[in-house]
């Protein structure tokens, strides 16, 4: 079985993710396989040792950063499990959960997809997608050295949301090691809710009967807490449930037809109200809009700053005195004909808004596409590095980034918002992300701890507004432990409590994603009711999860 060992200073790297927060643990275990994850999980169960799981460690909500106890970190399980055809001739793709995204695009678009150890029906549907034209995984998150279960586990999406969707609707299967390492194999729609009542097998044959929250979830991008609805798939219930329900051990996910054409226009606009309009009025306008992106004045002037500051950054295009801010549209067509009418459908748009033609880009080579691709990663890179150094002179700080988003009618609203309360504050910032789904990270730049506590203050008004708006706190990125308040402040203490005894009914010890989506007292509650019974005490009213 998977060896657990000792964290030692060995293991220091493991104790942070991406959202540069850092946790403690005791142990830390590399499994290579479904079994040993089992093996794992028993072994820790008797004595209700707390267990993150991890993989590449890019998200941003601290979600694999430890909460003491065990790291069980499943980035060695990296094979290719088997694949099939349905009838409509869509390919399905089975992996373990430490597939890193970069690697799957590559061996897709090179059909070299390793096979060792696969059934005879594996194989065949293998041979019919080598001959097939070329498919590929649409999720799209902007770490593409994210691994899969990390990218489940948090419902990731990415650019190409406004298209494709978040990551679950994409996901087929999952194969999910419970607290005690019993195991649940889903397979979308073969099983469902009835109402708020989900009724589980496991593989030893256990039957549970969970209670679903009863919150209505946002009609808008929404990666917050725990997907439920009346009679909804069961699998959707583990899919974004920041490793808090149990492990992902497999996933099968749905491949789709590579679009032929593929073109990427940049829009530059003087003002910010003018790159608002044209979101708004370019969003009907046109039937084959991949991605629609947006960046600030604050972010194009890093990129500026960044250019003449660092030859890695030398490449970066040009960009125009006046422009002010970006709005930046992939087009997935059939042909050349279909882009080519999409893109003369965003000219009439871009000029009624007070853009123009001749200060935009329009990439149709994958050539000039990878340059436009390199404009986009750059900025949120770029903001690292500048967070990074002011750390150097005050370590207590990090990048504040919002992930919130709101419906359709309040895009305006939520800039209003966004602008006005940074200039009360007086705070430093860049904002870019998906404005397709009004969706945009505003990130708060802290110069010093004031900074830092002024940009968090400000990020739990804005939670509070956004709900009100009928928004999502966490777009894409999930909860995981940083914001475990904002989620409390988005569907309310006594939905919050009915998460927490969800999770209870699935991990009695609650030992899986300590500090993950509630708050200690939160969780605690919920485990002593189930523990006891009806009769013993709710979290009280007023409680919440802290962040």
């Amino acid at each position: 079985m998977a060896h657990i060992r000792p964290f030692t200073d060995e293991y220091e790297e493991y104790r942070r993710d991406e959202s540069r927060s850092s946790g403690e643990a005791d142990t830390i275990s590399f499994p290579t396989s479904e079994d040993e994850v089992r093996d794992v999980l028993r072994e820790l169960y008797a004595a209700g040792t707390p267990v993150t799981v991890q993989g590449a460690r890019t998200g941003l909500a601290a979600g694999a950063v430890p909460h003491g106890g065990h790291v069980l970190n499943v980035s060695r399980m990296t094979r290719y499990l088997g694949m099939r055809q349905g009838e409509d001739g869509t390919f399905y793709l089975a992996m373990e959960p430490g597939v890193v995204l970069s690697e799957l695009r590559k061996h897709l678009a090179g059909r070299n997809i390793a096979h060792a150890g696969w059934d005879e029906a594996s194989l065949a549907a293998l041979e019919a997608f080598e001959a097939a034209p070329e498919q590929f995984f649409p999720t799209d998150p902007t770490e593409a050295s994210a691994c899969m279960g990390g990218i489940v586990a948090c419902n990731a999406s990415g650019a190409r949301s406004y298209k494709y969707g978040p990551v679950r609707p994409h996901v087929m299967g999952l194969h999910v090691a419970l607290s005690d390492g019993d195991l649940l194999v889903l397979t979308r729609g073969e099983r469902h809710a009835e109402g708020r009542t989900l009724r589980l097998v496991t593989e030893s044959g256990r039957e549970l009967a969970l209670d679903l929250p009863t919150y209505a979830m946002p009609a808008t991008k929404n990666a917050s807490g725990y997907f439920v609805a009346d009679g909804m798939d069961a699998i959707d219930l583990f899919i974004g449930a920041c490793g808090t329900l149990g492990v992902i051990t497999q996933i099968e996910v749905a491949l789709m037809p590579a679009p032929a054409v593929v073109w990427g226009v940049s829009c530059f606009f003087t003002t910010e109200e003018a790159s608002l309009d044209f979101t708004e009025r370019v969003r009907p306008a046109l039937s084959h809009a991949a991605a629609i992106e947006f960046f600030d004045e604050g972010a194009l002037n890093i990129l500026r700053r960044q250019r003449e500051a660092s030859t890695a950054f030398s490449a970066l295009p040009q960009l125009a005195d006046d422009a002010v801010v970006c709005v930046y549209v992939e087009l997935d067509c059939a042909s050349e004909d279909q882009a080519t009418s999409e893109l003369y459908r965003l000219g009439e748009v871009l000029e009624a808004t007070g853009g123009s033609e001749s200060a935009t880009w329009v990439a149709r080579t994958e050539v000039d596409r990878e340059s436009l691709i390199f404009f986009r990663h750059a900025v949120p890179e770029s903001v690292n590095m500048l967070i990074d150094e002011r750390r150097r002179t005050d370590p207590t700080i990090t990048k504040l980034g919002s992930d919130m988003s709101v419906p359709d009618e309040h895009l305006h609203d939520v800039f209003s918002l966004y602008r006005r309360t940074l200039a009360e504050a007086g705070l430093e910032s860049a904002a870019w992300g998906h404005i397709g789904n009004n969706h945009i990270h505003v990130n708060v730049l802290p110069r010093d701890a004031a900074d830092h506590r002024a940009g968090g203050e400000l990020f739990a008004g804005w939670a509070a507004e956004v709900s009100r708006m009928g928004g999502a706190v966490s777009a894409e990125h999930g909860v995981g432990k940083i914001k475990a308040g904002f989620l409390a402040t988005m569907y309310g203490p006594e939905h919050i409590a009915e998460s927490a005894l969800l999770k209870a009914e699935l991990d009695p010890k609650g030992q899986l994603g300590r500090g993950n989506l509630f708050g200690e007292d939160v969780l605690e509650a919920a485990l002593a009711k189930v523990a006891g019974g009806a009769d013993a005490p709710a979290p009280a009213a007023g409680e919440k999860g802290g962040e």
